[in-house]
């Protein structure tokens, strides 16, 4: 009775290429993914030449001339009304 228990460890194929390439990959995106939820979380103190250079773009578009409101397309010239005779 003992004879017939087999306890030796079964048998594992090897891993092929593209599994290999599956599990690391898989551990790449968690990694990245790690990295921008503490790029979220964590703040990053701004720099003063960070904050200079945004404000000129800035001066550049106030002065710019506002557009002028087009006329809709939709909307039709208002009918004149008709002479009554």
């Amino acid at each position: 009775m003992a004879s017939d228990l087999d306890f030796s460890p079964p048998e594992v194929p090897e891993p092929t290429f593209l599994e290999n390439l599956l599990r690391y990959g898989l551990f790449l995106g968690a990694i990245f993914q790690l990295i921008c939820v503490l790029a979220i979380i964590i703040p990053v103190p701004k720099s003063h030449e960070a904050e200079a250079e945004p404000s000129e773009p800035r001066s550049a578009e106030v002065t710019r001339k506002p557009k002028t409101a087009a006329p809709s397309v939709n909307k039709r010239p208002k009918k004149e009304a008709k002479k009554k005779r």
